[in-house]
């Protein structure tokens, strides 16, 4: 249970578990263990220096780097000095993070050792570029993360944070490939925690140790990182996820709770380890972000033998949104439900209209609750457009059945979901674009075992000339992060088209997803 008294805000959680257990490990990073009072020594510091630097309240501090347990300190302290963490996606090409860094404008940007040359590179044609320090490792150009502490004092500063902060700014694709940044304040996430500790997913005993894989940069990793450390957890921070070492850390280090994408369960699965592997300790396996097909959540379940737990949310609902417990996922009918809302939560299927459907008809997912973003930062139009009504607006087709369960149906935005990312056509087909031999381009999502989603590229060739699938790929991947590239090329005589001259992505998918439930 989450002490709600003593952590009003995420920038309270070192501080109350230092009070409460000072001496227990918070984070297991590698060979190193930090307790709960350095974690809340090292907040507090962070939080001075970036006072000394000149970062006041509202503004952005950002970082770059794999999930590390550097991140922690420096989420808490900015949080503490009533700054804003906005942590960057490092598998964007270095064009992406310039765009977020001039759009998030942040004072700092923390980096780890394996991004200094996309840091470079990104902040090269800024105007105004942010300080630069090395998180890890060491490089002429970055100041080194203890000379930019400095002295400073391990004391909380005398300011302390507000519920109109704005506490994480996570940064999500956009449909014309322009990123939005998700402002989600202190009011967001005290909803998160009021409710965290009755969903099944969410809900750990003090002690236990809560496994890291998904990205910091992602609101998974974020959310069940800040969950676990408020409950007096104990997190176990993984830098770069293989199945054979995810295996083995569940077994040595007691591993009770873990989030995990569909992608990274079915490549555990497929490891020869899987099936000696000690899951003893296992009580969750929460999943989400991306398709799963019904045949691996079968298998994982035998494998693992724990509750599996699917989630529903987005980036702009702090991740909340519906959930799937254990003992639904045995309920006739409902394995490819995406579950019932959190506690305090509204979900509602709306028409075109924004008139509520009833059960068994088909509209677009809508959220309502204390848990909904604040706004797009520096995008008050597509704010307005996705809050319309007093609903955050999933862009999302899907059904609620009587037994209040709801079901994903489709997309309506084409949004692909690969391995848990976003992807969006517009940003692969504008990359693909002006590549020698492609005279038009539609980009959609497939069925991928692997990856749930995978992106294909339907290229309409010059007349007379044959290109090669795998020069198209290699021209998308030298414009845009390799995960949104195409994995496939197929060729075709011309695009449907509606009358406004919209590509009919609907017609295009339909071959592929036959006969298949998409599970979302």
């Amino acid at each position: 249970m989450i002490d709600l008294e003593a952590i009003c805000t995420l920038a309270d959680i070192p501080a109350a578990q230092a009070r409460r257990q000072g001496e227990a490990i918070a984070i297991k990073f590698g060979d190193r263990e930090t307790s709960f009072a350095a974690l809340d020594a090292q907040t507090n510091r962070v939080a001075n220096a970036l006072a000394a630097h000149g970062v006041g309240p509202g503004e952005r501090v950002a970082a770059l780097t794999k999930n590390h347990d550097g991140w922690f300190p420096l989420f808490f302290g900015t949080a503490r000095a009533r700054a804003c963490f906005a942590p960057i996606n490092c598998r964007l090409a270095a064009g992406e993070v310039e765009f977020i860094l001039e759009d998030a404008a942040p004072r700092v940007l923390f980096v780890g050792e394996d991004f200094f040359a996309l840091a470079l590179d990104a902040v090269a044609g800024l105007a105004h570029p942010p300080q630069l320090v090395a998180l890890y490792g060491e490089h002429d150009g970055f100041q080194p993360l203890a000379d930019w502490l400095g002295a400073a004092a391990a004391t909380p500063p005398a300011d302390p944070p507000q519920m109109s902060d704005h506490v994480l700014q996570l940064y999500t694709s956009g449909t014309t490939g322009r990123p939005k940044g998700v402002v989600l304040d202190n009011t967001n996430y005290r909803s998160f925690l009021e409710m965290a500790s009755a969903v099944d997913g969410f809900a750990y005993d003090e002690g236990e140790t809560v496994m890291i894989v998904m990205p910091l940069f992602h609101v998974a990793g974020t959310n069940v990182s800040f969950s676990g450390l408020a409950q007096g957890g104990r997190l176990v921070v993984v830098k770069d996820f293989t199945p054979a070492d995810a295996i083995r850390m569940i077994g040595a280090e007691r591993v009770a709770h873990s989030f995990l994408a569909p992608a990274m369960i079915q490549m555990m699965l497929q490891d020869p380890s899987s099936a000696s592997g000690d899951y003893s300790h296992l009580r969750t396996i929460a999943y989400g972000a991306s398709p799963i097909a019904e045949d691996v959540l079968r298998r994982a379940r035998a494998t693992f033998g724990c509750g599996f737990v699917q989630f529903y949310g987005m980036t702009e609902s702090t991740g909340g949104g519906t959930y799937l417990s254990p003992a639904a996922h045995d309920l006739p009918g409902k394995l490819t439900s995406c579950g019932e809302p959190w506690p305090a939560t509204e979900l509602a299927i709306l028409d075109g209209e924004g008139r509520e459907l009833g059960d068994g008809e088909i509209g677009e997912i809508a959220i309502r609750g204390g848990t909904v973003m604040r706004e797009y930062w520096n995008r008050p139009d597509a704010t307005a457009e996705t809050l319309a009504g007093g609903w955050l607006h999933t862009g999302d087709v899907g059904y609620r059945d009587a037994d209040g369960f709801y079901f994903v149906h489709d997309r309506i935005k084409d949004m692909i979901v690969s391995g848990g990312e976003n992807v969006y056509p517009a940003e692969v087909e504008s990359a693909i674009m002006g590549c020698p031999g492609v005279a038009d381009v539609a980009v959609i999502g497939v069925p991928d075992e692997k990856w749930g989603e995978a992106v294909k590229a339907l290229v309409v060739p010059v007349a007379g000339t044959a290109p090669d699938p795998a020069a198209i790929i290699a021209w998308a991947r030298d414009r845009i992060a390799h995960f949104k590239a195409p994995k496939s090329v197929d060729f075709i005589a011309v695009l449907p088209r509606n009358p406004s001259g919209k590509v009919l992505r609907r017609e295009l998918r339909a071959p592929y997803w036959e006969g298949r439930d998409r599970a979302v």
